[in-house]
């Protein structure tokens, strides 16, 4: 007879996790998402960085096919107005050197669709203008990845559409190390005032002198500052601050001479900081906009200081503001400080006159970036400088 056992079966471990395990499984995984969080930042900010070093490598072999073909570079202004046919000091209807680079860069139907006859002023504030649709669109080598794209358009019509909108411009050609406009004798940098600068004229040699810079684009709020890339509105006239061939500006590092006068440059720069803390508590008494100009590297059609021209006048991304220096209460056409910055930790971009694409380390002092500026001042400039 098979005998019966009463006993039960002993239970088993419960199936499952307990609420230590899984707290300890979690903070596991949290660990390990913060330690390759930067990593997976930093390979996406190194290839934002490769792509915004060969956007630059492209303008520069476009400059070059320019160079190729005309024997010069293009000029930094280029066009008159339809309208009287007078030269614009300022800029404003000239076309830009970006522009012209467009049919040597594989961007050949955006510029055959440009009539360079038509005053670039007009373009995407007149519905009628035949170059609207074509200068609001968003060229790629023109834009870095690591910098926001512009808000808004032209005269606050962009709910209109794409048709309105700013295109942006992260690069723009350099004049020099100088705030001197309207004035051909002191651009000092390859881009010259209604003048194509040949390699002739580039005494430094191509391989020393920018060519194209790179800036933050603008936030296009200006009830709100964003320094270096907003630009303060400075009621003066300095014509030739900054100018590398002035004996007044060629003082220590420090901006301090001998004597102990600041420098002219530097008193420009504490005038801007000035400018700047006025406006965050509440401006200086004009319009907003007025005081703070937000929308730097807007288009890349307009010749003009702040859209398509800057200056080599400080390091990459400073404590400074840029600053426009007009005694009227206009738009972006007056001459100004609209130097280096960028998106990227440590520096910027630059494209040297030879092609070549180099990081500049925002610890460069500022002497070099003069000398890297300019075209003809005899500098012998070590590639460890920067």
């Amino acid at each position: 007879m098979t005998k019966v056992s009463n006993s039960c079966p002993k239970k088993g471990k419960p199936i499952g996790f307990t609420l230590i395990e899984l707290l300890v499984v979690i903070a596991i995984i949290a660990v390990l998402i913060a330690l390759l969080l930067p990593a997976v930042q930093s390979a996406r900010e190194a290839a934002r960085r490769a792509q915004c070093t060969n956007n630059l490598k492209q303008l520069g072999l476009a400059a070059h096919n320019y160079l190729s073909a005309h024997n010069t570079f293009p000029p930094a202004i280029e066009g008159r107005r339809a309208a009287d046919l007078t030269l614009q000091d300022s800029g404003w209807g000239g076309w830009s050197p970006q522009s012209l680079l467009l049919g040597f860069m594989e961007q050949t139907p955006i510029y055959n669709a440009i009539n360079f006859n038509l005053s670039s002023d007009a373009c995407g504030s007149e519905s009628a203008n035949t170059d609207d649709t074509v200068i609001t669109t968003r060229i790629n080598s023109f834009l870095c990845p690591s910098s926001t794209l512009p808000v808004g358009g032209y005269w606050g019509v962009a709910a209109a559409g794409v048709r309105n909108q700013y295109p942006g411009n992260n690069y723009f050609a350099s004049i020099g190390a100088s705030i001197a406009m309207w004035r051909e004798s002191k651009w000092n940098g390859l881009f010259g005032y209604y003048q194509a600068i040949g390699p002739q004229d580039i005494q430094d040699g191509t391989s020393n002198t920018i060519a194209f810079g790179e800036w933050r684009t603008g936030d296009f709020d200006p009830a709100k500052l964003s320094i270096p890339q907003d630009a303060m509105h400075q009621r003066s006239s300095v014509q030739g601050i900054g100018d590398w061939a002035s004996t007044n500006n060629n003082m220590p590092a420090g901006g301090i001479s001998v004597g102990g006068a600041i420098s002219p440059f530097d008193a420009f720069l504490q005038q801007c900081a000035g400018l700047a803390q006025a406006q965050r508590t509440g401006g200086g008494g004009l319009g907003v906009w007025q005081e703070n100009k937000s929308e730097i590297g807007r288009t890349w059609h307009e010749a003009m200081m702040g859209c398509t021209m800057g200056n080599t006048l400080l390091p990459p991304n400073p404590s400074f503001p840029n600053c426009q220096v007009m005694s009227w209460d206009g738009d972006m056409d007056s001459p100004g400080m609209f130097t280096l910055s960028s998106q990227h930790p440590g520096g910027c971009n630059v494209a040297f006159g030879d092609g070549s694409v180099r990081f500049l380390k925002s610890s460069t002092s500022r002497t070099v970036i003069w000398q890297l500026g300019t075209r003809a001042g005899g500098e012998v400039i070590s590639s460890d400088s920067y």
